[in-house]
């Protein structure tokens, strides 16, 4: 009986991986269907990768409630973080595009801080007004996704194609120290910079953690299971993508979003909530801690695999590219540095994303 209510409640996963299945037995039969119909299989596994995310951004807010911040977020964007080296790896291994991953780093810096947060403080500003945060997050965040893409994602322009392979060592070794002492900061002495203190009066809307029948052990695996649906179910999707736009003359970039958006999804969902519950230290942690991770983990795992394999990846950023970035994290620097965010501050950085969106539909 308990089995069965646990199958009822996660009804989305269960049909996530049905649908797994499914693509994984009909796969060559869509492919051989023609453009249109892969077209229409991208789209129905997207569609159920939002579903599956609903489930793992549920439980990453349990966790959330119960073990609190910074615990609760970290696993989340860890997890996100996981599917989006996981995705890039299997598709590197077959003709993709040499910049694939500088190109999905990109669009989840964009998507983090200029989507997620821009989004969030705009429609929590709308409805709370201004909204406060412990600024220390905000400021460790910033310097270092600053230094993260500064030295994995400019300087590489510098580097010549000779020497391409010392470099890339180096990168390695800087990216496994970054995050080294951040993980350290993040879960020992300095773990107060990324909480925040709410006064009772304002914890009405919050949910009971008595009330809460799931365990901990229970969140974390159902977000574990889920990340690694999302990410067998991506694999499928990106296969029936890259097909349905072969010779269609999309933007190139096109699939580094949707492969961002994708490993995104449940931060999205859990970050939005946090903000219209005016709570907007779950949503700083989500949103630049994934652009964080993203950076300082993806980075490593590919530059090894280039590594390995012998051939590099492009992974300098274009003008356009590189002066989005330092629009997009001066602003942050700006907004970030107070401790309350606002409707205002939302709208730079949504403005930000829409202006990124039209410059990927532009193919630059």
């Amino acid at each position: 009986m308990k089995i069965a209510s646990r199958l009822k409640d996660e009804t989305f996963l269960v049909l996530a991986i049905g649908v797994a299945a499914i693509a994984y037995v009909s796969e060559h039969a869509f492919l051989e269907m023609g453009r249109e119909i892969s077209l229409i299989a991208a789209a129905g596994l997207v569609a159920t990768i939002v579903l599956a995310s609903i489930r793992v951004a549920h439980h990453a807010e349990i966790l959330a409630i119960k073990v609190g911040d910074p615990y609760g977020t970290m696993i989340l964007t860890l997890s996100a973080v996981a599917v989006e080296v996981i995705i890039l790896a299997i598709m590197m291994t077959g003709e993709s595009s040499p910049t694939l991953v500088r190109d999905t780093i990109y669009s989840a810096l964009m998507l983090d801080i200029n989507g997620i947060l821009g989004l969030a403080a705009l429609l929590g500003g709308l409805k709370h007004g201004e909204q406060p945060y412990n600024d220390n997050s905000g400021k460790t965040y910033g310097v270092m996704i600053l230094t993260a893409m500064g030295i994995s994602m400019i300087v590489p322009e510098f580097v010549p194609a000779e020497k391409w392979h010392y470099y890339s060592a180096f990168t390695i070794l800087a990216m496994i120290a970054l995050y080294a002492l951040f993980l350290r900061m993040q879960v020992g002495q300095h773990s107060y910079f990324f909480s925040y203190a709410y006064p009772r009066s304002e914890r009405k809307g919050d949910p009971d953690e008595h009330s809460i029948e799931d365990s901990t052990t229970a969140s974390i695996t159902t977000i574990l299971v889920g990340v690694v649906i999302i990410g067998l179910l991506a694999e499928f999707m990106s296969t029936f993508m890259t097909e349905g736009l072969r010779d269609s003359g999309a933007p190139v970039v096109l699939t580094a979003i949707v492969v961002a958006a994708i490993s995104a999804s449940p931060e999205i969902l859990t970050a939005l909530r946090a903000a219209l519950r005016n709570r907007m230290q779950a949503t700083v942690n989500i949103a630049m801690g994934a652009s964080l991770s993203t950076v300082i983990l993806t980075v490593p795992v590919m530059e090894a695999i280039a590594l390995y394999t012998g051939q590099p990846f492009i992974m300098a950023m274009t003008p356009v590219q590189t002066v989005m970035v330092a629009i997009t994290l001066i602003a942050a620097a700006i907004n970030l540095n107070d401790g309350e965010t606002n409707a205002i501050e939302g709208m730079t950085h949504f403005i930000l994303f829409a202006t990124f969106l039209m410059l990927s539909a532009l193919d630059l």
